[in-house]
């Protein structure tokens, strides 16, 4: 396998790195609240970025969401291109890429996933959705939700149709969420047998990459923090125990990213990666989940000021723990899968 990125996901990548780092500030985090910073969006969208996913693959994608998470820029990117782009783009059919992907590459419209099936919706005898999704990551920006149905079937649902609503809900990362509520609410199909599960590790893959960055992003201000902190007359950063957290704190967050890559390079050349994106699922939720408390420790007092800066990474690094399923589902998900394929 060669991770190595081709010239576009290279430009890509820096383009999101400049967007990201010279817009997502503390500042401009704090004044966004729990929304959507729609002016970074805004930005987005005229560099062309959330339109180049289908083109640099989810491999690319899964670089964009590493830029992102550094900065925990708080921006629908990870849920508009996983169930927005990718997911049309590979199970569409041919009059619904020609409708709907123009408007996802532009950003004048937005997805979000309601993910995964967990038997709170159902599809009606003549197509009608009814049920309830008690959190929907993005909601409130979105303009289309991919519903995953309680037999795995997938639809796309408008937010702006009679039948649908959503009510914000505060989730422990600023991620703008809902509350989906649908009674009889028209929804297009989209795919047919094993789109779900193509779709869902999709998911995971790109929302591992996102953790892959705010881990990153966290390591680096311990970096920064124990390297200038002084205490007894010298930096934090020479102390044994200080060293030995953040190096393994660095190699989890490299297992978290090394991981992500593999399931997309595997995803991007159509082949098995099933198991890849569990893997890269579970690194992100057992290993996210050390990183973020060792970044916090390693701050000292400063760590437990809820305004500081780390304490934002802190708060994705938990959301994401958890979305798509804890390290313990996935898991068995894991474990059973390699049954199945050993008995085959």
């Amino acid at each position: 396998m060669d991770f190595t990125p081709t010239e576009e996901q290279t430009a890509a990548q820096g383009l999101a790195a400049r967007i990201f780092g010279d817009l997502s500030t503390h500042e401009r985090l704090v004044v966004a609240g729990s929304g959507t910073d729609a002016e970074l969006w805004k930005e987005l969208c005229a560099a062309g970025l959330p339109g180049a996913v289908e083109e640099i693959g989810l491999l690319g994608l899964v670089l964009l969401l590493e830029e992102q998470g550094r900065t925990t820029a708080q921006v629908p990117l990870a849920s508009s291109g996983v169930y927005g782009l990718l997911a049309v783009a590979a199970h569409g059919t041919d009059e619904q890429r020609e409708r709907l992907l123009p408007r996802f590459r532009d950003g004048a419209a937005v997805a979000a996933g309601a993910f995964p099936a967990a038997g709170g919706v159902r599809a009606g005898s003549e197509g009608g959705l009814s049920g309830t999704v008690p959190l929907v990551p993005w909601l409130r920006e979105a303009s289309h939700v991919l519903v995953a149905a309680a037999d795995r079937s997938l639809w796309v649902v408008r937010t702006a149709d009679s039948g649908v609503l959503t009510e914000p809900v505060e989730t422990t990362a600023p991620w703008s969420a809902g509350r989906l509520v649908l009674d009889g609410a028209p929804g297009e199909r989209l795919g047919a047998a094993g789109a779900y599960e193509e779709v869902l590790a999709t998911a995971r893959t790109a929302f591992a990459g996102l953790q892959a960055g705010v881990c990153a992003g966290a390591v680096a201000r311990a970096v920064e923090h124990t390297g200038t902190r002084e205490q007894f007359g010298r930096p934090l950063s020479t102390n044994q125990g200080v060293l030995l957290r953040a190096a393994d704190a660095h190699m989890d967050t490299e297992a978290i990213r090394v991981t992500a890559y593999e399931a997309a390079w595997l995803h991007d050349r159509s082949l098995p990666c099933a198991a890849q994106a569990l893997t890269a699922a579970w690194w992100a939720s057992e290993a996210g989940k050390r990183v973020v408390h060792a970044v916090q420790h390693l701050h000292g007092g400063t760590g437990a000021d809820l305004d500081h800066p780390v304490h934002r990474h802190f708060l994705w690094g938990r959301q994401l723990d958890a979305y798509l399923g804890c390290g313990s589902e996935v898991l068995q998900e894991l474990g059973e899968l390699l049954v199945e394929e050993g008995s085959q």
